[in-house]
């Protein structure tokens, strides 16, 4: 089994006999769907390899082809009867320049376009007049050549607001330049809209990240049918539970020295759990993560450390961007609390720069932008039926942690002590210096945040950032056990049992200054243990040992543990954090 990891040309997979998941069979749920359709998906999600599997099918230049590429996949036994019968033209705006002064970016843009309609001609043995000052022109010129030929285009747009977003996130003058007025992206999509009017363009399919580019269009381009939060198309990129398990069994065979078990159930903790619409049942798996995780599984016979392809690791940019805008923060506390705590009424479907900016106050925006990001997911309704979203694994959470780690621990020697004192408890079970550490550095920041909460969340987040390790451990928040939910697990990873490194499990809890009748200076020059001893936090500390033990057991019989160790943690306002240790049952 040959996995294309950083493949997107359809032909090169069939051909060459590469993994290649069917999606053939909604081909006519596509052409259903409506003539001119936007589908958007996070980055490096399968998007260009299915706009190169439509290419090879509508392509009449490729019909002799059809048998070969298509007659083993679920379309070969029944094809449309549109197969084959367009010309097909592709732009891909992710080779577009970002950088630079305006000119320069419409320059590029001109250049790209006018490049592509060179190659369409030219494949066609058409005659067109190219501007090279002025695309729109020979887009037109195209067209007209399309139609004397008596044939229609197919217009595969890849990647639409990839340069416009990149701008978006460095300069917004130049922007609002390229958008608003007669900016020429939006003059470019008026020439798409006014050409499938009767000017030989017949189909457009258009894939991006987000939708706000599109929306800053306005009346630039406003006819697309946004399919991307229908049902039937929740896995048109991506791959299924059922999908990674038949080939994790493919590859296991009757030799392997792993399990396909443990391989599932690892894969689906760091890469599972994308949901992009209310309907949709299970969830779907990052395809170029499962793919980088595949491919290294297959040649060295073990795990990647990396769970997180550096190829997608630019996504904390995003994060980066949100956490700068005004209650950003806010929004990524929130995601990482997980419940209900990141709750919309609906999903923003169509949105512009300046709502985002201007209207921040309201997080519907910003936690839609994580959606269309890729960094959060649906996760059902509340009780009130507002639309509940959720991290949708351990490396989408793993940029959580780390743009947090950047903005309450910035400094060289911040990262030194953490580093210290995570492997002390990760390896010894020694949780007391990271409580001191809590005390001394994190409470000193947390207490001069405008934060409109002083909770559990707060220490639970503060944990989380201390102790996050993805290379040994599978953190989770919030896993469901036994009826409940654990505020924090740390399970090592089946692949790196044979390090020093233990399972972990916290309960969290936490007591105002109010509660405890105690003004802040009277319990941060309290010993230790005279503030157990108080009844409110002994009531605390019972009760999140009870659970504590509760959910020990569960995840003991969930994960086949020995020796797992569970602790109660109380925190007293911003002041103190006390603990016990829990004993779990094997």
């Amino acid at each position: 089994m040959k996995f294309p990891y950083g493949l997107s040309d359809f032909a090169t997979l069939i051909e060459e006999h590469y993994f290649y998941q069917d999606r053939t069979d909604r081909i006519p749920l596509l052409e259903e769907a409506g003539r001119q359709l936007v589908f958007i998906r996070p980055r490096r999600f399968g998007k260009s390899l299915l706009l190169s599997m439509l290419e090879h099918y509508y392509d009449l230049n490729r019909a002799g082809q059809f048998e070969a590429l298509f007659g083993q996949l679920a379309i070969g036994t029944n094809p449309t009867p549109l197969r084959n019968r367009y010309f097909v033209m592709k732009w891909d705006f992710s080779l577009v320049k970002s950088q630079g002064e305006v000119r320069e970016i419409e320059a590029a843009l001109h250049r790209h376009i006018n490049l592509c309609v060179e190659h369409c001609a030219e494949r066609y043995g058409l005659t067109v007049h190219v501007d090279t000052d002025d695309a729109i022109y020979s887009f037109g010129a195209l067209l007209n050549a399309i139609q004397a030929a008596r044939h229609k285009l197919y217009l595969l747009i890849d990647e639409y607001d990839n340069f416009a977003n990149e701008v978006l996130m460095s300069r917004q003058g130049h922007y609002e330049a390229l958008l608003y007025g007669e900016g020429l992206l939006k003059t470019v999509f008026k020439a798409v809209k006014a050409a499938a009017g009767g000017q030989g363009l017949d189909r457009v399919f258009i894939t991006g990240v987000s939708p706000v580019v599109m929306s800053d269009m306005t009346s630039g381009y406003n006819v697309a049918q946004n399919i991307y939060l229908d049902a039937e198309f929740n896995d048109l990129c991506g791959f299924t539970e059922r999908e990674i398990a038949g080939v994790l069994e493919h590859m296991a065979g009757e030799n392997a020295a792993w399990s396909a078990t443990q391989a599932l159930d690892t894969m689906r903790t760091f890469y599972n759990g994308y949901r992009f619409c209310d309907q949709a049942g299970d969830g779907i798996y990052n395809p170029t993560l499962s793919l980088y995780f595949l491919k290294h599984l297959q040649k060295h016979g073990e795990y990647p450390d990396q769970m997180l392809d550096e190829n997608l690791a630019m996504d904390r940019n995003k994060l980066i961007y949100i956490s700068r805008l005004p209650h950003g923060e806010d929004i990524l506390i929130k995601a990482l609390s997980g419940g209900d705590a990141l709750a919309i009424a609906q999903l923003a479907r169509r949105f512009g720069v300046e709502d985002v900016l201007n209207a921040v106050k309201d997080q519907t925006f910003m936690a839609s932008l994580l959606y269309y990001f890729g960094v959060l997911t649906w996760d059902g309704v509340t009780l009130f039926g507002d639309c509940r979203l959720k991290i949708p694994n351990l490396v989408a959470r793993s940029l959580y942690v780390e743009r947090m780690q950047d903005l309450w621990l910035p400094e060289y020697e911040d990262k030194e002590a953490i580093r210290e004192i995570s492997q002390r408890c990760c390896r010894y079970g020694e949780l007391q210096p990271l409580c001191d550490f809590i005390e001394q550095r994190y409470f000193k920041i947390l207490s001069n945040r405008d934060y409109r909460w002083s909770n559990e969340l707060l220490i639970k987040i503060a944990f989380m950032t201390l102790l996050f390790n993805d290379n040994l451990y599978m953190m989770v928040s919030e896993t469901e056990v036994d009826h409940g939910y654990v505020d924090l697990s740390l399970i090592v990873r089946p692949d790196k049992r044979q390090y020093q490194a233990l399972d972990l499990l916290l309960e969290f809890k936490y007591l105002s200054l109010q509660d405890l009748d105690l003004s802040g200076q009277e319990i941060a020059t309290s010993p230790r243990d005279a503030l157990v001893k108080l009844p409110a936090v002994a009531a605390k500390l019972g009760e999140a040992g009870e659970q504590a033990q509760r959910y020990g057991a569960a995840l003991t019989a969930r994960y086949g543990l020995t020796g797992l160790r569970c602790y109660a943690v109380v925190a007293l306002g911003f002041e103190r954090v006390v603990f016990h240790t829990v004993e779990c049952a094997d």
